[in-house]
Formats: structure tokens, sequence, C-alpha cells
């Protein structure tokens, strides 16, 4: 070993795993060699300047190979760290006949009655037959400048989607009407609401062929 200037500096001193001397401390490191031969300093005590290695340990003997506390600590804490950034996944089991609770908001739906709902949703509606005049028709929309192009939709497209909005109002008029948590007064003002909804949708009338299918709206008093 060299000290960069040509001369060859002596070995650094061995000592036993036993042995209770500083250069078996980690915190230890050798600095330089003058007459007492290897020298260095203690990285938690600076201020005791340059010392043997064979000088005895004191209260803040750590062993080589043994992690300081500081990086122990270090550690744990990243652990933590990555830890706390990934969520926690917790799986739940349903029952079928569990009542559903969406956003606080009980609807006194059970979990497979709420999935029976969604999958009219994106089914195939009711099986209320088309009026015959209108099988194979096409609904033309026509727009109001001349330079813009219309729209042809065939007529049975158009009716299936009429009949998914009547079965969904058909739902919600029976779920509000069974609503636990609803005064009479409340259920009257909805179905109120959603008997001039069905008013409004009485125009498409024309495209049922039975009139049981039909949109009611609120009717006339004499």
């Amino acid at each position: 070993m060299s000290d960069g200037t040509g001369s060859v500096l002596p070995p650094l001193p061995v000592f036993g795993p036993g042995e209770k001397v500083c250069g078996n401390c980690k915190l230890w490191a050798a600095h330089s060699v003058d007459h007492r031969g290897w020298v260095g300093v203690c990285r938690l005590q600076s201020e005791r300047g340059l010392f043997p290695p064979s000088a005895p340990v004191c209260n803040k003997f750590l062993p080589r190979g043994v992690a300081t506390q500081a990086a122990v600590a270090e550690t744990a804490r990243r652990q933590r760290a990555v830890r706390n950034v990934a969520p926690v996944v917790r799986r739940r089991e349903h029952s079928p006949d569990e009542v559903v609770d969406l956003e606080g908001l009980e609807l006194n739906m059970t979990r497979a009655e709420l999935m029976e709902l969604i999958r009219e949703a994106v089914g195939e509606g009711g099986d209320a037959p088309l009026a015959n005049k209108w099988e194979g028709g096409t609904l033309r929309l026509v727009p109001g400048k001349a330079d813009l192009q219309g729209r042809d939709i065939p007529i049975d497209t158009f009716f299936h989607k009429i009949i998914m909005v009547r079965d969904k109002l058909r739902v919600m008029e029976q779920k509000l009407n069974a609503h636990p948590k609803l005064s009479d007064a409340e259920k009257v003002e909805m179905q109120g609401h959603i008997t001039r909804i069905y008013g409004s949708l009485t125009s498409f009338n024309l495209l049922f062929r039975d009139k049981d299918d039909q949109f009611v709206g609120a009717k006339s008093e004499d």
C-alpha cells in the first residue's frame, strides 16, 4: 500500500474477533500513518481526533459487519413507506340476499335484484311487439340545413331503445313504491314525476302493436 508519494505504508493491524479495540469497531475509519502507526477517526466522535485502532472501545462500540442504528432505522423507514404506498385490497364475499347500500343510500334491493336490474338495462329489454306497419321501416332524421347530411335509423332499433326506457321507468316505479324510508307523501310526489315522464313519452305509442304495452300518462279529470 502506498501513500501516493511513493512511500510504502505499513499494513493495517489485524485484531482477533473478540478483541475489544477500536480497530474492530465499524465506526473507526483508517486515516493516515504517524509515529504511532496507523491512526483513524471515529465517525460518531470526531472530537477525539486521530487515534490508533488499538484504543479501547467505548459505549458506542459496534462490531464490524453489523448495521449501524441509523442504517437500521433508515431501512425500517423505507420499508414502512413502501408498505404504506401500496393499497391493501381485501376481497369480500357477498350474499345474494344482502341489501345493497350505494353511497349510504339503502335501496331495499338485494344484490341479486340489483344484478338482475343491470342485466335488464344492458340486455334486450322487453318483448313488446312493434306495430305491423312499422316493421322493416326506417326513421329518417333530416337536418334543417340542406348542406348537412341526414341519417336513417331502423325503426326496430329505435323502438328497442324506447322499450328499454319504459322498462327502466317501471323498475324505478316499483322500487320507489317499496322503499321503506320514504313516506307516503314522498312516494306520491315521486310517482307524480314518473307519471309526467310517461305522459311525455306517449308520442311513441303509435309504435306499439298492443295497447297494453303503451305509455300511460296522467288521465284528465271530467
